[in-house]
């Protein structure tokens, strides 16, 4: 059960106090959009921990014993002196009430934007790199051309395809995708590359492709791609190997890791550009 999952869970039997990080000055713990909520002892989310979080759940408490007059408030905190923070910086805050009836209006509404993941293959690294992304802003397209190779229940921000011929799927994915190539079979790979390649150059529209990989397997590509047509700066779009640089191991956790480490570096990239 994710954050979202135990809000709605928590709305559903009393009253919650949501506590959000509107806006901030300076160095704080966590951006604007942070949030926990909290019921009783029950508490779901963190604004950065420490003196400021502790500060926030204190006046959070306070407020739902006076029955949350008003339905919320907004205060500026400082980090400074007063709070015993190092940071420096100050956090506009607001605490509001949520209640059943507005639970999805609010879920919608902290609901981060996610930035479209194209994973191809079901394999041990994908299904690990798939949990790894679970709480990550990603909202994850999986396909695969063979059957029974998805997870049994559904899961958050995960949409699984079957595709046969895989690289069919290329087509149809959402613009901006950040696409990983991780099949079980070197054809199936260099079709789907192929044709991500053949979308960039019609469309221009996927920012990175990233084929797992060795070395070899990727001088083998880039002359097997040049054969097919497509030139060198257009092969230089692809990233092989994948994952973020000096994160070693081939155990299929650590290579999810580094390569989910990779993707937060690019929607990073992708949100500074806008």
């Amino acid at each position: 059960m994710n954050d979202g999952e135990r809000l709605r869970a928590l709305a559903a039997q009393a009253p919650v106090c949501l506590v959000e990080v509107v806006g901030v000055q300076g160095s704080a713990p966590r951006s604007a959009g942070a949030w926990m909520a909290l019921q009783g002892t029950a508490l779901v989310g963190t604004i950065g921990g420490g003196h400021l979080e502790w500060e926030a759940m204190r006046m959070a408490r306070a407020w739902l014993q006076q029955g949350m007059p008003g339905d919320s408030f907004n205060q500026r905190l400082a980090l400074g002196p007063s709070l015993g923070q190092c940071c420096g910086g100050a956090v506009q805050m607001r605490w509001s009430a949520v209640h059943a009836h507005n639970v999805e209006a609010v879920l919608a509404r902290l609901q981060p934007a996610r930035a479209p993941v194209a994973l191809f293959g079901a394999g041990h690294v994908g299904h690990a790199l798939v949990r790894v992304l679970q709480p990550l802003p990603f909202w994850v397209h999986w396909v695969d051309s063979r059957d029974d190779v998805f997870p049994a229940q559904p899961m958050p921000q995960l949409h699984c395809e079957h595709s046969s011929p895989v690289h069919h799927a290329v087509r149809d994915l959402p613009a901006q995708s950040l696409v990983l190539v991780m099949s079980f079979s070197h054809a199936e790979d260099l079709d789907i590359v192929s044709a991500c390649l053949r979308r960039q150059r019609e469309r221009g529209d996927l920012p990175f492709i990233g084929l797992i990989g060795s070395a070899t397997k990727w001088a083998v590509f880039q002359k097997r791609l040049a054969e097919r047509g497509f030139g060198a700066d257009e092969i230089a779009h692809i990233t092989c190997p994948i994952g973020l640089p000096g994160i070693a191991g081939k155990e299929p956790e650590v290579i999810a890791i580094a390569v989910a480490a990779q993707l937060l570096q690019l929607r990073a990239q992708q949100l500074a550009a806008v």
